[in-house]
């Protein structure tokens, strides 16, 4: 056993990352396609933007999470977050805008096209949401940015999901 596989580190692997480099941008692709499918029959922005996480995940798992997370640390997560969450808004208002109701996308008057457009403008953004969500929370994960409830209540409980510790830490859980 190696050093590196004793201290749990990251090691190369000529076939995980040839793989994944093959395999991301079809992962990606179909989960563009979900999310734009989502107009049509099932799939959506939610899905969708599970999958093109999950392409992201995989990138982090064959070429290593510090070397990811450098990548796409910084703004560049949050921007998509927050532009995915001011399109779903703008689609929205700019419905009531149009004295029609919240997402009603005939409200705009461009007929059924418009419709389709409009809700999947509104998918896109959802993906944009949740794949920015999910990578986030990964990276978080991976990082240990989550305390447990002990620390926060100096040490005192250590807790397990029990009712009895539901109950001494005032309902919250970890």
């Amino acid at each position: 056993m190696s050093q590196s596989e004793r201290n749990g580190t990251y090691v190369e692997s000529t076939i995980i990352m040839t793989t994944v480099r093959i395999v991301v941008p079809f992962v990606f692709t179909f989960g563009l396609f979900v999310m734009f499918h989502g107009a049509e029959s099932a799939g959506g922005g939610f899905q969708g933007g599970v999958i093109v996480a999950s392409a992201v995940l995989l990138l982090a798992f064959a070429f290593g999470i510090e070397p990811t997370r450098g990548w796409l640390e910084g703004p560049l997560i949050r921007i998509g977050i927050a532009i995915g969450g001011a399109t779903f808004a703008s689609v929205g208002l700019g419905a009531l805008v149009a004295n029609g109701a919240f997402l009603e996308y005939a409200a705009y008057g461009f007929g059924t096209d418009g419709v389709k457009y409009g809700i999947e403008l509104v998918e896109l953004a959802i993906g944009a949401i949740v794949s920015g969500v999910l990578v986030s929370l990964f990276f978080s994960l991976a990082r240990g940015d989550f305390e447990t409830v002990s620390e926060r209540n100096g040490g005192d409980v250590e807790s397990n999901g029990d009712a009895t510790d539901a109950a001494a830490t005032g309902g919250e859980r970890a």
